[in-house]
């Protein structure tokens, strides 16, 4: 997929993301989302240099941020901080007044653009209670600058109507308004807008086929007339990523679940464990 180098599907992510940030924008980042934070990272070491991250770990402005770790996570913001904030400075001062752009990551979305990070089934019988809304409902009725993204696009994801709204897309005659909704949803199989207040297909990323995103979507999904395909990211990009951004692929755990996650974890935290003179906070200067 990349010029004389390969590329994982975690790279794909992470550099679709690092494509959406331009230079100099405040740019929020959630907790346990390692995809975008790495496609940040990127996109300051790249074509973005003077970029602010805002982080819910510590709820802190950073413009010098180090790569990804696990269990100093602590160093990548805090350590060079710029400003501290409470966590209700943060969600209705700051998030409300500088707009930074964000990314999502919903565990249901619907062809609208509402997405669910609250329950899967009854809200008082839940079959799952899920991480919870934070300042989603705060910010999505107005923020002109949300982005969704889905590292493993499948129809438990993609579904006709979400079990709850925590963040609002599109306006519909359902729930009409004056909203901008999501401008993006980037996935691991393509990526979508919302042009006509419904989510459509608008790149499919290397090898992947319109059926194959079809038989993944629990809806029927519209499909851009000049459809193309995503392009691959750059041998560059990868190495930055692989070496610089995340070289313990800190970034992959999101795209794994169950014991292969549990496995994981364990090793990242022993390659830590073993190098505890390795300092993160120089590697992204």
């Amino acid at each position: 997929m990349t010029e004389g180098d390969d590329c994982t599907t975690d790279d794909l992510l992470c550099v679709c993301i690092s494509r959406q940030v331009e230079d100099g924008e405040i740019l929020a980042q959630g907790i346990a989302t390692p995809l975008v934070a790495a496609g940040y990272l990127l996109a300051r070491l790249t074509h973005a240099p003077n970029v602010v991250i805002a982080s819910a770990i510590g709820n802190v402005l950073c413009r010098r941020p180090a790569a990804l770790g696990l269990t100093r996570i602590e160093e990548l913001w805090l350590g060079n901080a710029l400003s501290k904030w409470g966590f209700c400075e943060a969600s209705c001062e700051m998030l409300t007044t500088l707009a930074p752009k964000e990314f999502f990551r919903p565990a249901q979305v619907d062809p609208h653009g509402n997405f669910n990070n609250v329950v899967l089934g009854s809200y008082h019988r839940p079959a799952m209670r899920l991480p919870g809304s934070g300042g989603i409902p705060d910010i999505t009725p107005f923020h002109p600058r949300i982005y969704l993204y889905v590292p493993r696009h499948c129809r438990a994801v993609f579904v006709p109507k979400t079990d709850f709204v925590s963040g609002l897309g599109v306006p519909t005659a359902e729930r009409p308004g004056r909203r901008p909704g999501p401008r993006l949803l980037i996935s691991d199989l393509g990526t979508f807008d919302f042009p006509e207040g419904r989510m459509r297909l608008r790149t499919l990323h290397p090898g992947v086929s319109v059926e194959q995103v079809r038989d993944n979507t629990g809806f029927a999904l519209d499909t851009a007339s000049d459809l193309g395909e995503t392009p691959s990211p750059t041998a560059e990009d990868v190495r930055l990523l692989r070496e610089v951004v995340d070289p313990l692929g800190i970034r992959t755990l999101e795209r794994l679940s169950g014991p292969r996650r549990r496995q994981r974890l364990k090793e990242i935290i022993a390659v830590e464990r073993r190098h505890p003179e390795q300092r993160h906070d120089a590697a992204c200067h």
